[in-house]
């Protein structure tokens, strides 16, 4: 089985399960993950064998299986808002069917991983925390354990199952990524700004730690999560996604709306991309679609690998934008795609093979363009589709290759470029209302770079 690398503090790797309330927005808040100090299971099949070492936790009803974390929580100050229990189903093959179990805190906090058995096995003996239904293999579930973990101290928790088809879980053992966590979150916490959420960036998951802390800072904000392109590296394909993607912004697939990028299509028809994301993604002959979110705001996703998916002036995507464009009644539109018309980055040159999508919007007096591929952070002024700033009808441009993948450099800065940076991971958070949004670079755990603002819309 491949292994991610290890998640470091700061980090998330979970998917919140759907039967959870969004999150509230936190603010002046901070995060750290902890991975169990102990963690075992037990069998009635086998009552005198210790299972501390394996890299599997089994729960089930027949044979009777029940599992143990115990979790050690040091150096957190403040007063504790949340604390998420977050466990992994191990990567076997076909899918699990059975129950994720029953969650419950316990007195004894000094049982012994290696020495515990059927036999001695310490009781189940707290309040119940949360339960899990049916779960699939290979992926992340989420229990809320807030009243129980109250601040520093240790912590333990038992988990069974009245199923007589169970799970396994990924333990301590298993190699790092997979391992359970506590998250605990430590500070204020305030309601969502009003006004309906986006949130986003492009360039996003590898092997290394960037789409980790960018993947954190959407599980504290709702709202419809965007993708710019570029999804997974280095080739988009199936595995890629299932390695990197998923762990990470995949624990927010069901609210994703993505679009493909370059390293997407690395993968014959970027069968990857299709694959993974299904019906969200549009026809994968075409790639481009359209939503809506609200009552005032019509979104647009577009497809910019043009030797795949043509983008020239009469094309099948450009006509069927322009009659988007017609039909939309609502007032505020937003367009997504990976490859910028304009971009300062000195890695990827402006791309005028796009040129047509941004006449058409600008025709139709459309209000952002959103794009990826430089892996970097820029916001331009309104301006038109010749880049002369116009503030009575032009389109702000966003660059946002922020997602997780390496940075790259600026070479000679455009006009009209207000706002750059090529050292923090992060995403943009839309919050869009009635006749206007108001736009906010959020920065990865640990760096202060920020950038915000609001726009009517035209």
């Amino acid at each position: 089985m491949f292994r991610r690398r290890t998640v470091t503090t700061l980090s998330a790797a979970a998917i919140i399960l759907a039967a959870l309330s969004v999150p509230e927005v936190t603010a002046n808040a901070a995060t750290t993950t902890f991975t169990p100090v102990a963690d075992t299971y037990v069998d009635n099949s086998a009552t005198g064998t210790n299972y501390g070492t394996s890299a599997q936790l089994g729960i089930d009803n027949s044979p009777v299986k029940r599992m143990f974390l115990r979790f050690t929580v040091s150096g957190v100050s403040g007063t504790v808002s949340s604390v998420k229990l977050r466990v992994h189903t191990d990567n076997v093959s076909g899918a699990e069917s059975g129950s994720g179990g029953s969650f419950r805190a316990m007195s004894n906090t000094t049982w012994s991983e290696t020495g515990t058995t059927w036999n001695n096995q310490p009781a189940i003996d707290g309040a119940t925390l949360g339960s899990i239904g049916a779960v699939t293999a290979n992926a992340w579930y989420e229990i809320d354990v807030t009243s129980y973990v109250k601040g520093n101290g240790t912590y333990s928790i038992g988990v069974t199952s009245a199923s007589t088809d169970g799970a396994d879980f990924d333990s301590r053992e298993s190699g790092g990524s997979t391992a359970p966590q506590l998250v605990v979150t430590t500070g204020t916490t305030t309601p969502p700004p009003t006004g309906d959420v986006l949130v986003g960036a492009g360039d996003i998951a590898d092997s290394g730690s960037g789409d980790s802390a960018t993947a954190a800072l959407l599980d504290d904000i709702p709202g419809t999560v965007f993708t710019l392109g570029d999804n997974v590296y280095t080739n988009g394909t199936a595995s890629e996604f299932a390695n990197y993607y998923a762990p990470t912004w995949g624990r927010h697939k069901s609210r994703t709306r993505p679009v493909p990028g370059n390293h997407d299509y690395n993968t014959s028809g970027a069968s990857g991309y299709y694959g993974y994301f299904g019906s969200s993604a549009g026809d994968p002959a075409k790639g481009y679609y359209s939503y809506n979110i609200g009552a005032n705001w019509h979104v647009i996703v577009l497809n910019s690998n043009c030797s795949a998916v043509s983008c020239a002036s009469g094309s099948a995507q450009v006509n069927w934008l322009r009659s988007d464009l017609a039909a939309n009644p609502r007032p505020c539109t937003v367009a997504m795609w990976h490859h910028p018309r304009y971009t300062s980055g000195a890695n990827h040159a402006p791309t005028t093979s796009v040129a047509p999508f941004v006449q058409a919007l600008y025709d139709a007096n459309a209000d952002l363009i959103l794009t990826g591929h430089n892996h970097q952070y820029e916001r331009f002024a309104p301006i038109n589709p010749s880049n002369q700033l116009d503030t009575a009808r032009g389109i702000r441009h966003f660059v946002v290759g922020s997602g997780g993948a390496g940075h790259y450099g600026f070479g000679t800065i455009l006009p009209n470029s207000e706002a750059r940076n090529s050292d923090t991971f992060g995403v943009l958070k839309l919050t869009l209302g009635a006749g206007s949004y108001t736009w906010q670079f959020v920065p990865q755990a640990g760096k202060s770079y920020a950038d915000s603002g609001t726009t009517n819309c035209h």
